[in-house]
């Protein structure tokens, strides 16, 4: 019998790769996800790329009654893997409560909802916002979190705090906290890739549809600050590569080789790009120049951020080595992908 495993938000950007290898894994994949930022036709990409359909139940992790209905209907559930959340910087600037609701009250009825159901595990989908703008270069696990830019910041931090505090507090699940540094690209299918809703908030989406001519010019924000070229520098990583770290840390949690109850762990590559040396890169790679101007910096932003993956690459025995340039030319497929199929 398959072990079966919970991904909420599954339908995502992330978690669309997470489950496609999970279910390469041998996983059988129960995605909750209430579409608030994705299509649910994405369960049908899924199950294009694997073989397999994924069971998909359109639920918001913050409606308690509806979430355990989903933990009855699919019983033996192992583990969860929990992507849900809104993750805006700007509109949760906008939107504090919204943000402090949907990102704190999801994870809270999941962690109450896992003893009842005797699940073993979750994976938090966390982020390298708790740093800010850290002291030292790359960034290790033991780097002090600094105080949030923004609320969407502040309940990654939080969440962060919650999911320790419950475990502290003798609640018999485990733990492995994920802190993600910048993801990009797509499926090598080309069917599953980032689309998000209305105006891209990401570098690459916006790249991408600038490219294609959706979107008139990409704006680099500054180019005065001290980098070698004056942008700011990012740890990009491989979606897929960051996909199958999840499914390495569900087999850590389930196999019980935790070496304490809540883990953390960095997931970047190791170096960093500036945003003018990644438009280089996409243009080098795919053959396509850029429309893009460099205007006035923009509020929040952090100068520069790296991972150090020592702590991932020796304990999980993973690594995201795919090339920038492989990566840049399979968000670009996604993009016209998405034009081939009349999307957008």
């Amino acid at each position: 019998m398959k072990r079966r495993i919970l991904v909420t938000g599954g339908t995502g950007y992330i978690g669309s790769h997470t489950v496609v290898e999970l279910q390469n894994e041998g996983y059988e994949v129960v995605i909750v996800d209430n579409l608030s930022n994705s299509q649910a036709n994405v369960v049908d990409h899924i199950e294009q790329i694997t073989g397999i359909r994924p069971c998909f139940e359109e639920v918001d992790c913050c409606d308690y009654n509806k979430l355990e209905a989903v933990f009855q209907k699919y019983p033996h559930i192992e583990g969860v893997i929990h992507f849900a959340a809104s993750k805006a910087v700007g509109e949760s600037v906008e939107k504090p409560l919204l943000y402090y609701k949907n990102n704190l009250v999801s994870l809270i009825n999941i962690l109450e909802l896992m003893p009842k159901y005797k699940v073993k595990g979750i994976i938090f989908s966390s982020s390298c916002t708790v740093y800010g703008q850290p002291d030292i270069l790359p960034v290790t696990e033991k780097a002090p979190i600094k105080v949030a830019e923004s609320p969407y910041g502040n309940t990654k931090q939080v969440n962060e705090e919650i999911v320790q505090d419950f475990v502290k507090s003798g609640a018999p699940v485990s733990a492995i906290l994920l802190r993600y540094f910048n993801p990009i690209g797509a499926h090598p299918t080309a069917l599953i890739g980032e689309l998000p809703n209305g105006v891209p908030q990401n570098l690459i989406p916006f790249l991408t549809q600038t490219a294609i001519g959706i979107r008139e010019k990409l704006s680099v924000f500054g180019n005065d600050y001290d980098t070698p070229d004056g942008s700011c520098i990012r740890d990009y990583i491989y979606v897929v590569d960051l996909a199958k770290a999840h499914v390495i840390a569900m087999n850590r949690i389930l196999a019980d080789k935790q070496k304490e109850k809540v883990e953390v762990f960095n997931l970047g590559t190791g170096r960093g790009l500036s945003v003018l040396e990644l438009i280089n890169a996409f243009e080098t790679s795919t053959g396509v120049k850029l429309n893009y101007q460099i205007v006035g910096r923009r509020a929040g932003d952090i100068v520069k951020v790296w991972a150090n993956p020592t702590h991932a690459n020796e304990e999980l025995g993973w690594r995201a080595d795919t090339p920038i340039e492989e990566v840049l030319r399979s968000a670009w497929k996604w993009q016209e992908h998405l034009r081939e199929t009349g999307v957008m």
